[in-house]
């Protein structure tokens, strides 16, 4: 896998850790060795900003992800059945760990939590996992919390 992260924030993160969480999702996602995306960690301005243009909403959010690839049905990043995934440039997601801080202390984590659990669903989202509906919505956060699951055994 080929995982780049830039922080742009001007906080402290524990870019190592959010670089091999990644890792450990797309291998747990089946997501062939060659892809390649990229994680953003930027301020609340610059978040606020992309929010707006890309999503229509005001104000900074959690996280943002851009698809690059299409996921095709039998290939692509994640495969199908069994046949092998094709390498992809998955795409990118952004987080901003100004917002991460301020959901973690609401929620009673960290903010590494609260960030491994965006970076964690961002990748799901360049995947091509949504949850508007509510079935998507039961696939999407029930693979997000197994996933986050085996990395907290892993991280230890």
């Amino acid at each position: 896998m080929s995982i780049e992260i830039n922080n742009e924030s001007g906080i402290q993160v524990d870019e190592e850790s959010i670089v091999r969480l990644a890792a450990h999702v797309l291998g747990e996602m089946g997501v062939n060795p060659l892809a390649e995306m990229s994680i953003m960690v930027i301020d609340e301005n610059a978040m606020a900003e992309l929010h707006e243009k890309w999503m229509g909403e005001p104000g900074p959010t959690d996280v943002l992800a851009f698809p690059m690839d299409e996921l095709r049905p039998g290939g692509g990043a994640r495969g199908d059945g069994d046949a092998p995934a094709d390498p992809a440039l998955l795409g990118d997601v952004v987080l901003c760990p100004q917002v991460a801080a301020r959901q973690a202390a609401d929620a009673g984590h960290s903010t590494r939590d609260e960030l491994e659990l965006l970076c964690t669903h961002g990748i799901l989202h360049l995947l091509g996992y949504d949850h508007a509906e509510p079935e998507e919505h039961k696939e999407m956060f029930g693979l997000q919390a197994r996933l986050l699951e085996s990395w907290q055994e892993v991280r230890g």
